[in-house]
């Protein structure tokens, strides 16, 4: 498996390359090294996966709060009229 820098990796292709080291290393076929440097990549791309997903999770925060201050908006004006 081609070693791809995680940081350009989107959530989904950093997900299967993580599938795949874990699958690969399932099989026991692996010298200690070989495991050792397959262990490295897949904590590097749990490490990118749990950024992305605190990423997102803070942009649907962000959108969620905005939303509420436009229905509380909302309700303030409807309370005027």
């Amino acid at each position: 498996m081609a070693k791809k820098q995680p940081v350009n990796l989107d959530f989904e292709s950093a997900i299967k390359d993580l599938e795949k080291i874990i699958t690969k290393m399932e099989t026991g076929k692996l010298s200690l090294e070989e495991n050792l440097k397959s262990f490295e990549t897949g904590i590097s791309l749990t490490n990118h996966c749990q950024s992305l997903l605190s990423n997102a999770e803070q942009k649907v925060k962000i959108l969620m709060d905005a939303q509420a201050k436009t229905f509380k908006d909302f309700e303030i004006d409807l309370d005027q009229n």
